[in-house]
């Protein structure tokens, strides 16, 4: 992929008056952009490979608020051919919906072949936001861990891929992103009545997430968890993974396919780390 030439320093700041650090920062996003298209280009593959034996492929896109999640998603489907994704978001159940088995709402925006499908936000909903903000009891909750394991089972048996992608933040990164959509009239958009709660809520948040890796990381549905403080790292990593993901073919032997191991960790790894900090804390802290 020919690479274009970034942007003149002494340009930006001549023509646009910017300060030093607004050219190092327009610099700096463009520089990690241009780092990205490469693996890009084999999401491309991946996907043509996809269309190619008619499988299908599921990413779910896990975390707390603020983890970096939307940010990934669009780098992931940037130059996708769009005949062949889909984002999934889904909004507050429907009345119908809350009659009918859990996972119908989801199940009915299960890729055909050839089709990725990106959930922002999954059916582990209901085991991260659901139990902390009250909005399942308890009983759906239990009901709801007993049976994913299973409903993945059959999903991955019958042929689907399936990547679990848990976005890690810490809480004072969470509390600067929050700060920032509070000032910056781009983003206010992304504040919520959840969000202004999420940083009340961190230990019950972090209790969640524990349970939820711990029942629900298994040999044939592992979660892959991403440290996204850095959000470049985060994305160019959560990129790696779903390529490893599929053996493609035609990949670029000349790109580097190994996610760094500071920001990709395995969801066995994460439950003994937090386990650790139980250990030595009393809690969870992270």
């Amino acid at each position: 992929m020919p690479q274009e030439n970034p942007p003149c320093y002494e340009q930006l700041i001549e023509e646009h008056g910017l300060s030093d650090n607004k050219v190092e920062s327009i610099i700096t996003k463009y520089l990690q952009e241009r780092e990205l298209k490469p693996y890009q280009a084999e999401l491309i593959k991946l996907q043509q490979h996809l269309d190619k034996t008619n499988q299908r492929m599921i990413i779910l896109f896990e975390g707390r608020d603020a983890a970096a999640k939307g940010g990934t998603i669009r780098r992931v489907t940037r130059y996708m051919n769009e005949k062949h994704y889909r984002i999934i978001a889904m909004g507050k159940p429907t009345e119908e919906q809350r009659s009918q088995w859990f996972f119908q709402k989801y199940v009915s925006q299960f890729p055909h072949g050839g089709e990725v499908v990106l959930f922002d936000r999954s059916w582990y909903n209901r085991a991260m936001v659901e139990p902390v903000f009250g909005f399942c009891s308890t009983e759906e909750y239990k009901n709801f861990m007993k049976g994913v394991i299973g409903f993945e089972k059959d999903l991955i048996r019958q042929g689907t891929i399936l990547v679990k992608l848990y976005f890690s933040v810490t809480k004072d990164a969470q509390k600067a992103r929050f700060d920032r959509r509070t000032t910056d009239p781009l983003r206010q958009w992304k504040l919520s009545e959840v969000d202004m709660q999420a940083q009340e809520r961190w230990d019950d948040f972090t209790k969640t997430k524990y349970e939820m890796l711990k029942r629900t990381h298994t040999s044939s549905a592992p979660w892959t968890v991403i440290r996204s403080m850095d959000k470049h790292k985060c994305r160019l990593n959560a990129i790696k993974t779903i390529l490893n993901a599929v053996d493609y073919e035609g990949y670029n032997e000349g790109l580097d396919f190994v996610p760094d191991e500071k920001v990709v960790i395995s969801g066995a790894r994460e439950i003994e780390l937090m386990n650790k900090q139980r250990l030595r804390s009393g809690k969870f802290t992270g």
